[in-house]
């Protein structure tokens, strides 16, 4: 029985956070239409609303850990569910996330993320999406902030090892930018699939920054070494105790 209030608790969750994304990209349009700092105060403004109404409907409450940026730096974080997405954007003051380019045709979410300065890529290619990530990001310099991108790829179920891509190491090497690593244990509670919320704490933790200048290989390395301990100890401490097993995908 407490499954199934929790499942239906779940489900209104969902249903009132779409409606609230439709309410607010209304409400915040004229600004975002005139300038990008619109579109982000309507993105900051609803992940508020979203992280409020997990707490107070699902009991999902969430922290941030660490000390997030506020340079011009770049973020590599470990990516488990949308809700990663919305804890790590409402930490930072303007951060531009690397995204699937299938999401710019997602109706409200794409035309938002395309005016925050978010940076689409096609995954199927892996050099020319390398290519194109770079020309994007250094055509984008003249306005600062935080650049995030996902090592892995994509959402990452928790108990699942999946390779590091090298598309954060050649960023990180182009950049000559610092680099935050992030780890979390979101998916513990909101899962890559499906409707089901669990109660608990969700984390998201901004760890000491790797210094540019870094060899590719180090760099790779102690990145993968950095968010994969991290997000192991924080998944062990919201109660999941699977081991890591090879993900069949990759």
């Amino acid at each position: 029985m407490r499954y199934a209030f929790q499942w239906l608790r779940s489900l209104l969750f969902i249903v009132l956070i779409y409606v609230a994304m439709v309410v607010y990209a209304i409400a915040f349009l004229p600004w975002a239409l005139v300038s990008s700092r619109g579109a982000s105060a309507a993105a900051h403004a609803w992940c508020a609303f979203v992280k409020w109404l997990a707490a107070w409907l699902i009991g999902l409450k969430n922290e941030v850990r660490g000390t997030p940026p506020t340079d011009e730096v770049l973020v590599a974080a470990k990516h488990q569910s949308f809700f990663d997405i919305i804890l790590i954007y409402s930490a930072l003051p303007k951060s531009k996330f690397i995204m699937k380019r299938e999401l710019l045709y997602a109706p409200i979410l794409g035309q938002y993320a395309k005016r925050i300065g978010c940076i689409p890529v096609n995954r199927g290619k892996r050099a020319e999406a390398i290519k194109k990530m770079l020309a994007d990001v250094q055509s984008g310099k003249a306005e600062p902030g935080q650049l995030v991108i996902y090592p892995q790829g994509t959402r990452i179920n928790p108990g699942i090892k999946a390779p590091y891509k090298v598309g954060s190491g050649v960023l990180y090497r182009e950049l000559g930018q610092d680099c935050v690593p992030v780890a979390c244990n979101v998916g513990v509670f909101w899962p890559k699939r499906g409707i089901y919320r669990k109660p608990g704490k969700a984390v998201v933790e901004f760890m000491p920054r790797i210094k540019a200048g870094k060899p590719l290989d180090e760099f790779m390395a102690e990145l993968e070494q950095a968010v994969e301990t991290r997000s192991n100890e924080l998944m062990a401490e919201a109660g999941f105790t699977e081991l890591p097993t090879p993900d069949s995908k990759s």
